[in-house]
């Protein structure tokens, strides 16, 4: 089978890693990808939003099955415009369509679609400059601290959690009137702060059947201890030690059934994934979040731990076969910490040259933001590279990773040294 991905991070490069293992596999192509995708697959130099191109790379390949790594081509439509076209329809996307990609693509409709299935979440109302007044008001029924999210796409960065209520007020306006976050902020959902630990959980579903993938755990702020600027994420850890056996079972009976049922009740033909944003409060679920995708970087931590055939799960979902396919899981943690370039998530340099990148004896090199220069790889992106490794322990698992990146160098990289630290 000839498989094209979109995307070009570290969650596409785990994608191309773990499906050329398939024995279904004949070509793997990936668009844009990276320098690590380059070594396995064939890259085409063409924007994933940009489905005109995509058609003709997959028409000039014989795709048989599209792969869709971000969630911009989601939101957009690329799915629909599959379906919409005579010489593509029949060629399955892995990837909800437009009406799904919802869930992800506006956080007031995320909201409503919980609150109408019973999927537990913190209480919330939306605004628009219209209502500016009504929303200022709004904030002062809240207890501190305040979170405000731009209801659109802002490329993770469109979430303010704020302790003080005039500066709340404030954030709110500039938000709403000036654009702070561009046409993403021209609706912002304001919540009631949940006080608990933060975990993802991953869904694959086929639209009726569905797959409960390993939990794990990001951090997203670029200093040790968890301060300073948000980022894309530093580092991943699965499994959550607390997300054992009998919080997953919460899980799965108070967010995850709700949610297929509520999508099929609501007439959405969701097949892809749903990355669940959680709260654990008190050993109880609450969902802060829903993603139509995997997550970066917690694909480079979860899908190596899949043992069964990723492409065989694929082909369930876009058979609507998923619940009859084999899937089974490492038990051992995975830790990934990630390389950027210096001065990430400000403004940064790229065109570094690395070098150490292919030793791999102990762990697993994920490239992010990297390219090919003079047949040499180059640092292209705030987030370069993403190390894995396995262990019994996270702790063991974290000294292999530590020990490869020891190996890799390039110009003012950074990376943080605690990873997993409040879970040790």
């Amino acid at each position: 089978m000839n498989i094209l991905i979109l995307g070009s991070g570290g969650r596409e490069h785990a994608f191309a890693k773990k499906l050329v293992e398939s024995k279904k596999m004949t070509k793997l192509f990936v668009a844009p990808g990276n320098a690590g995708t380059a070594r396995i697959a064939n890259n085409i130099l063409i924007d994933p939003t940009d489905f005109p191109a995509v058609k003709k790379a997959v028409l000039e390949n014989q795709i048989q099955m599209v792969v869709v790594g971000p969630e911009a081509p989601l939101v957009e439509g690329v799915h629909d415009f599959f379906l919409a076209d005579e010489s593509l329809k029949d060629i399955p996307v892995i990837g909800p369509k437009k009406d799904g990609a919802e869930l992800e693509g506006s956080k007031d409709f995320s909201k409503k679609f919980m609150f109408k299935h019973g999927v537990p979440t913190a209480k919330y109302q939306a605004f628009t400059k219209e209502t500016l007044t009504e929303g200022q008001m709004f904030l002062e029924t809240l207890n501190p601290p305040f979170v405000l999210k731009a209801d659109g796409l802002a490329a993770g960065k469109g979430v303010l959690i704020i302790d003080n209520l005039q500066e709340a007020k404030e954030e709110l306006a500039d938000m709403l009137t000036n654009e702070k976050f561009g046409a993403a902020s021209s609706k912002v959902v304001i919540e009631e702060f949940l006080d608990g630990i933060e975990l993802s959980v991953f869904v694959l579903t086929d639209g009726k059947g569905y797959k409960v993938l390993p939990s794990a755990k990001d951090y997203k702020r670029i200093g040790e201890g968890d301060v300073g600027l948000n980022t894309g994420g530093m580092g991943a850890i699965s499994p959550v030690p607390f997300a054992d056996a009998d919080f997953i079972q919460k899980v799965e009976e108070r967010v995850v059934k709700p949610t297929v049922e509520g999508l099929q009740q609501d007439g959405i033909d969701y097949r892809g994934f749903i990355f669940i944003g959680l709260m654990n409060i008190g050993g109880d679920p609450y969902v802060i979040e829903y993603n139509v995708r995997m997550g970066d970087p917690e694909t480079e931590a979860v899908l190596p731990r899949i043992t069964s055939d990723l492409l065989d799960l694929f082909e369930g979902v876009a058979t609507q076969t998923l619940a009859s396919k084999s899937y089974e899981v490492d038990p051992r943690t995975a830790t990934t910490v990630v390389v950027v370039a210096g001065g990430y998530p400000e403004a940064y340099e790229k065109g570094h040259f690395i070098t150490g990148t292919e030793n791999e004896e102990e762990s697993i090199v994920y490239h992010a933001g990297t390219t090919m220069k003079e047949g040499k790889i180059v640092s292209n992106g705030g987030r370069v590279l993403a190390v894995t490794s396995f262990g019994e322990d996270i702790n063991s698992a974290l000294e292999k990773s530590y020990r490869t990146i020891d190996k890799i160098s390039f110009e003012k990289m950074n990376f943080r040294k605690d990873i997993g630290f409040d879970l040790i």
